[in-house]
């Protein structure tokens, strides 16, 4: 170890790299300009793309129509034909039901069908119209516990009634069938020239 007040020996770092500060200065410079100079063309494009309000969709979603079903799929087939589901919108398969609600919900295919992901507030006018119209339906599609009661008792005899046909149905089938039977054993000279003469019993 050197002594504090004697001359020590370092480690010359002259090797080390010297930045040119004006350099960088102005290459910062050159930077900032050509970055305001694309924002300026940016907003110079147009205004805004101005994006209608969320809707509700006025078509229900198919989840089940294939539900159950095979389907061979190939890897050469168009996206419309594999499997899962498809959105036309976006074109984009989706494997499953859950997936599939959540990317027609989702902002990017609400983008594509033009709209933003907010909703349009409602004023006191439309929302007292809605209320009327609700009562409305409500009204005309009431029924009382005897319009319950009359409806269960009518499907209840519907079941019966065609339990009762099917009954007779197979009563039918069995008697056409023994009548058969009979018309096969009554005439011996067609069971031999048909070669079902061996079937009776060898006593005598």
């Amino acid at each position: 170890m050197s002594q504090p007040g004697s001359n020590a020996v370092g480690v010359d770092n002259a090797y080390r790299r010297k930045f040119n500060r004006e350099e960088y200065a102005e290459r910062a410079r050159e930077r900032e300009e050509k970055d305001e100079e694309g924002r300026f063309k940016s907003k110079s494009k147009g205004p805004p793309v101005q994006r209608k309000a969320l809707k509700h969709r006025d078509y229900e979603v198919d989840l089940i129509s294939r539900l159950g079903k095979t389907q061979v799929v190939t890897p050469i087939a168009p996206l419309s034909q594999q499997a899962g589901y498809y959105c036309a919108v976006c074109e984009c398969v989706v494997k499953d039901s859950a997936n599939y609600l959540d990317h027609i919900n989702g902002k990017k295919h609400q983008r594509a069908l033009g709209m933003s992901m907010r909703v349009e507030r409602a004023s006191l006018e439309q929302v007292q119209s809605r209320f009327e119209i609700l009562k409305k339906r409500k009204v005309a599609g009431s029924f009382t516990e005897q319009d319950l009661d009359e409806r269960i008792l009518k499907q209840q005899q519907e079941e019966e009634e065609r339990k009762r046909q099917r009954r007779e149905r197979k009563k039918e089938k069995k008697k056409e069938k023994a009548a058969e039977e009979e018309t096969e054993e009554r005439d011996p000279d067609v069971a031999t020239m048909m070669g079902f003469g061996g079937f009776g019993s060898s006593k005598k």
